[in-house]
């Protein structure tokens, strides 16, 4: 259970959330966990719930504190909400922005410094910490690059530029890569990036862990009441939640990437979980992707400092609170949206 920014996280999968005078009560077979005041609070999200009382969902409904229900894995399910003035001001304005070229491409330039800058930080703390099994000189480059590259777009004024600079500082992110895959470099190999689909076992895994990541930033965005499939940066498109890939880009390197290195580097995964297609396609196994996804849960429960915020919290509600912070941009309570920047 974890309270972040007036939203209260139940994320204990088998509580059962009731009312109790002007409080929540969260309950297991029982026994009760906790019990916390609910004036304060905006918001509620409940991974994997068992259930919510009507009285509590009535009580939340009239006074707009929202209730998202999401699956343990994070997938959203539902939400209940009170009068949805907010959330249809909320919506109005983020169409209205991602009409706008100008405006998007502000917000879309701190998802590119986020990402970037996170990236330069892996390549500074690989060398820190394996300067005998990487290039360094090699890698101190590209992180010399990844400065230069981030002062370009910060004075940058159109999308076309932003994702020109954006690309020049993946494909050099991808030239050092397979470098950072420090085991087992027979089974995996990283020659450049390749989907629909992958072609070989590291494209495999970052598939499935960006598949993931982006079904969390969906869902976070969803439970703060913002549109997924309108985004800044990526182009609407039938089917796509643009949003959620515009969100989940400051994260793909320290969140997705880092945990398929340290799978492969702990040799916590070999080649025999995964097989080849007829067309070439190489996919994890059953088994092996129930592994990656225990690892994933893992992952989401370990702490970290927001470095915004400045609150303790698990990795798994990192993708929340920057879906927060955005809501709270567009809503004008801040300057300019935050990008999660990794150290």
């Amino acid at each position: 259970m974890k309270k972040l920014l007036n939203t209260l996280y139940v994320t204990q999968p088998d509580a059962y959330l009731s009312l109790d005078g002007d409080n929540i009560l969260l309950l297991k077979e029982q026994e009760k966990l906790g019990r916390l005041p609910l004036h304060n609070l905006e918001s509620i999200i409940s991974f994997g719930y068992t259930g919510a009382s009507p009285a509590l969902m009535g009580y939340c409904a009239e006074r707009n504190i929202s209730i998202c229900f999401l699956t343990q894995s994070g997938r959203f399910l539902a939400r209940v909400i009170g009068q949805s003035r907010g959330n249809v001001v909320l919506r109005k304005t983020q169409y209205r922005i991602s009409e706008n070229e100008k405006e998007s491409m502000q917000v879309a330039r701190n998802f590119i410094i986020g990402k970037i800058y996170n990236n330069k930080w892996m390549l500074e703390r690989i060398t820190r910490e394996h300067p005998l099994r990487v290039n360094v000189e090699q890698f101190k480059s590209v992180s010399r690059l990844f400065s230069n590259i981030l002062q370009e777009v910060r004075g940058c004024d159109n999308l076309e530029s932003l994702r020109g600079w954006e690309g020049q500082a993946a494909t050099n992110y991808n030239k050092v890569f397979n470098q950072m895959i420090l085991q087992q470099k027979d089974s995996f190999a990283f020659h450049g990036r390749s989907r629909r689909p992958p072609k070989d076992n590291v494209n495999a895994m970052l598939s499935f862990a960006y598949t993931l990541l982006a079904n969390d930033a969906a869902s976070a965005l969803e439970t703060v009441g913002l549109d997924a499939y309108v985004g800044f940066m990526h182009q609407d498109r039938p089917g796509r939640a643009s949003l959620a890939l515009d969100l989940m880009e400051e994260l793909r390197g320290i969140y997705a990437d880092r945990l398929v290195l340290s799978l492969i580097n702990r040799k916590e995964v070999a080649a025999a979980d995964f097989y080849q297609k007829e067309n070439g396609a190489v996919l994890m196994t059953e088994d092996s992707r129930k592994s990656f996804l225990k690892a994933w849960q893992t992952k989401k429960q370990e702490k970290i400092t927001h470095p915004y915020l400045g609150e303790k919290i698990s990795w798994g509600l990192v993708p929340y609170a920057q879906a927060l912070l955005l809501a709270r941009f567009l809503r004008g309570d801040l300057d300019e949206y935050p990008p999660f920047l990794w150290k």
